[in-house]
């Protein structure tokens, strides 16, 4: 450190307040750790500088000492950094880590927890399950409470889970005296990770279960209970929590996913919460205007008014005859009645004396203005 300017290697201010020097360390510890830089080699000699600079200006007599002439200040000390004041120069000193660090070592996967916490660490959620239900247009408009096959690993029933062989049990680890984390010494505290020899599980299994092969989990299939809201639509996608596949070592266990496919129908084609029906209209019906019925996506019908002169292709619209909206209670889409002209292919005679009369009667060019805007 010599010819080094402690507050530049903090990156504060001569007048920093202590807080400020805590707050600076603290950040730049956490980018500079070895563990956090695996493929940086100067990474380690950065982080050495940062507790060294961070012991002599974090000690309000150090860091007096260190203002009144920080050459004189590196010049005093003996080997290996040794002060009058028996401190050494080369690593701080705290009573309490963790409150400094603030959970620092969690971050790099460790740190001196209790042994509650390594546990915890330790655990592990279930796995994530996702399956399709299968769902008929009526299912899916009314809702429907249905079974489901659930695929997901499970404690395996032969070894309960252990791992072990029936009649056996698992031995504690010896490298890690069942903690299932191990320590390593880090400068002037310690980081904590899972142990290598039992992974994490504090045991080790010395004849493994030939059901699992040691696993302690099975997979199997198993049915759960599901409601499918009303208005499912296709590919809807309904959680189920804690239906999923069972947490290891004190986990919590993953969530059910259910995915639904809906058959379609012939007469309602579904666009968002709406339908649309396409409804056959005759000619004399649109000419004239008439009453006509339209059929209901749950049942029964509903009776519409057409005007005098409706186009082929014209839309109504029925409010909230749609489909119910799954995630707004009491609300529904609508229903879109798209009418579709129907010109009848075969006419008695009688029938064509009565267009030709009309024809004769209207004496129109229909296609005047489609020539007049080409100009043709």
């Amino acid at each position: 450190m010599d010819g080094k300017d402690l507050y530049k290697v903090l990156g504060v201010e001569k007048k920093a307040s202590q807080d400020d020097i805590r707050r600076a360390y603290r950040k730049l510890a956490r980018k500079y750790h070895p563990d956090a830089n695996p493929d940086d080699p100067d990474a380690e000699s950065r982080f050495k500088e940062i507790q060294q600079a961070y012991e002599v200006l974090s000690n309000t007599e150090k860091r007096r000492e260190y203002d009144r002439g920080p050459r004189e200040y590196f010049g005093g000390q003996g080997a290996g950094g040794q002060r009058a004041g028996g401190q050494q120069g080369g690593g701080a000193t705290f009573s309490d880590l963790s409150d400094l660090f603030g959970g620092f070592g969690d971050l790099f996967g460790g740190g001196r927890g209790t042994q509650q916490q390594q546990r915890r660490s330790a655990a592990k959620k279930g796995e994530d399950v996702t399956v399709q239900v299968n769902l008929d247009f009526r299912g899916a408009f009314e809702g429907v409470t249905t079974k489901v096959n659930a695929p997901a690993e499970e404690p395996c029933a032969d070894c309960r889970g252990t791992g072990a062989a029936p009649g056996t049990a698992p031995r504690t680890c010896p490298d890690c005296g069942g903690q299932g984390m191990k320590s390593r010494d880090q400068g002037f505290f310690a980081l904590s990770g899972p142990c290598q020899r039992c992974g994490g599980a504090g045991t080790i299994v010395e004849k493994p279960c030939p059901a699992c092969g040691g696993k302690g989990r099975a997979r199997r299939v198993r049915q759960v209970t599901v409601k499918i809201p009303a208005g499912a639509k296709e590919g809807m996608k309904i959680r189920v929590p804690g239906r999923g596949g069972s947490g290891e070592r004190g986990g919590p266990a993953g969530d059910l996913y259910v995915v639904t496919r809906v058959e379609g129908h012939p007469v309602f084609k579904r666009q968002g919460d709406d339908f649309v029906v396409d409804v056959p209209v005759s000619f004399v019906e649109a000419a004239l205007g008439s009453e006509i019925e339209v059929p209901k996506p749950e049942g029964g019908s509903v009776k519409l008014r057409l005007a005098a002169g409706t186009q082929d292709g014209k839309q109504m619209r029925v409010r909230g005859a749609g489909a119910p909206r799954a995630k707004v209670k009491g609300e529904r889409g609508d229903l879109r009645v798209k009418i579709s002209l129907v010109v009848p292919q075969k006419l008695t005679r009688r029938e064509k004396e009565i267009l030709e009369a009309l024809s004769y009667e209207r004496d129109e060019d229909v296609r005047e203005q489609l020539f007049r805007e080409a100009g043709a």
